[in-house]
């Protein structure tokens, strides 16, 4: 007896040590600092936990100048973000798609009042008779997305563990097309989030000015402002040369956002804090086309209203014009305070949140910008994490210690390999110390050295084949879908 305990203790031990060096490592904050010094001090001091982000590029705009600095990394390999390093901005671009709407309205192109289906003649179903500014303001009772069958749905769920792109061959065809079998529902003239929404609204303005999406938005908002680094990529290959590198809280690294239909929504434009100033300062001065976009028209609740666009909301006693922006592994936030004349740009390459920072630079008390909360309960990636790191190798010494067969081995030995990856790949390691993936290796390592001093005393399988086939085929199924997730 005491052989095989002393094999299982080093093969263990051996493991552990070895996986150290490979063991999951999420981003962090690093000292370095481009750009301007006194702002990047002031981003750290309102940075309440520097675990989870990797780098940021901010801008703040106070009495008509803009200042910039970068934090941190941009990527892996520990290149530094700078002012002018591009980002995935999501969502923000919304702002920009309402001030263009403000723009063709204000020349006359459009009416807010339009029915999108009269800009969009192939747009069929109940939601061409959604009009312009409702689209804008999110009041179109339209779903968040375009796409609910059961399909669609493991579609999305898929990218979003594997951290690919989920809008991948979304284009203005496929929108439009999806659009015509959604309907306002309910909720129309109430503001309730829509990409769907501002998706088609960016697609019918540009159809009405005989163009596409990303050249509508140079040719009236980007090239007047002159946001030269400012691009809508329209394919993976396209994001701006030296581009931070998105990925989780966590530390995995995702796939860009990129899907055509979506563009006017937040999928496949990129910009930089330099870029941005541009937009807030030329808002908050009202010169920039469509700058009437920010003015509140509608209510949401009783501290939000919104205009086109632009989101409006009292934090305490302060007044904040702003949007944020989240794809699988940045995070954007836009914001400025009339009453103050100041303006702010945070963008960051994890899906950690930076709105909170933001509304500190803008001066808001830390108990009225709340906290860095994670997209997802803390629970679950820790948990993701916990479960798979020792579930897999707590199972198979359960079962090498009582195996009648060879049968029942294999699976368990594969599983317990898989969900290693599984942990590595899908845990917040942000919140769960790394040093507990190696232990698990270990503890499987130990596993797989039980078994295998007991593979040659057992025959190879042992009662009614079906009985135990069966499982072992489910058991091994699940370990190629495992597989799958971890190199995709």
């Amino acid at each position: 007896m005491r052989k095989p305990i002393v094999l299982v203790l080093v093969a263990g031990l051996v493991a552990a040590v070895a996986a150290i060096g490979i063991m999951p490592r999420a981003p962090r904050l690093t000292d370095r600092s481009t750009g301007d010094a006194a702002l990047a001090a002031a981003v750290r001091a309102a940075v309440s936990d520097p675990g989870g982000h990797r780098g940021l590029a901010v801008a703040l705009v106070e009495g008509g100048r803009v200042r910039t600095a970068g934090l941190g990394d941009r990527d892996p390999d520990g290149r530094p973000v700078e002012p002018g390093t591009a980002f995935e901005i999501g969502s923000v671009t919304k702002v920009m798609t309402g001030m263009l709407l403000a723009r063709q309205a204000a020349a006359g192109a459009v009416r807010p009042d339009d029915q999108v289906g009269d800009a969009l003649p192939e747009l069929t179903g109940p939601a061409r008779e959604v009009t312009l500014a409702e689209l804008a303001s999110h009041r179109s009772g339209l779903p968040r997305l375009a796409g609910t069958s059961v399909g669609d749905r493991v579609g999305t769920w898929w990218t979003g563990i594997t951290g690919g792109n989920p809008y991948a061959g979304q284009d203005v065809d496929w929108l439009v097309d999806t659009a015509g079998r959604e309907g306002p529902g309910e909720g129309r003239g109430k503001v309730r989030y829509s990409n769907l929404g501002m998706a088609l609204l960016g697609q019918a303005l540009a159809a009405r000015a005989g163009t596409s999406y990303p050249e509508l938005l140079d040719r009236e908002l980007l090239r007047p402002l002159g946001m030269a680094a400012t691009v809508v990529a329209t394919d993976a290959t396209a994001p701006p040369a030296g581009h931070a590198v998105g990925s989780t809280a966590g530390g995995r690294t995702v796939d860009a956002w990129v899907g055509g239909g979506y563009a006017a929504a937040g999928v496949g434009p990129w910009s930089t804090a330099e870029d941005l100033a541009r937009l807030v300062a030329a808002t908050l001065a009202g010169t920039a086309p469509g700058a009437d976009a920010a003015t509140p028209r509608f209510t949401e609740d009783d501290r939000t209203r919104i205009g086109y666009g632009w989101f409006t909301t009292r934090h305490g006693d302060r007044e904040i014009i702003w949007h944020n922006g989240a794809t699988s592994g940045f995070t954007a936030y836009v914001g400025f305070e009339r009453a103050t004349g100041r303006g702010v740009v945070v963008l960051g390459n994890t899906d950690e949140r930076v709105a909170p920072i933001a509304l500190r630079l803008l001066g808001v008390p830390a108990q009225d910008a709340g906290g860095d909360s994670p997209p997802l309960p803390l629970w679950i990636g820790g948990g993701l994490a916990l479960v798979f790191t020792f579930l897999g190798g707590l199972s198979l010494l359960a079962t090498a210690r009582r195996a009648t067969d060879r049968l029942s081995l294999v699976p368990e030995v594969a599983w317990a390999a898989a969900s290693l990856g599984l942990a590595h790949r899908l845990g917040n390691w942000a919140v769960i110390p790394g040093w507990l993936w190696p232990v698990g290796v270990g503890l499987t390592a130990a596993g797989v050295a039980l078994a295998a001093y007991r593979w040659r005393g057992l025959p190879w399988l042992t009662g009614a084949p079906w009985r135990r086939l069966t499982p072992a085929a489910f058991s091994l199924l699940f370990t190629a879908l495992a597989v799958a997730v971890i190199v995709s």
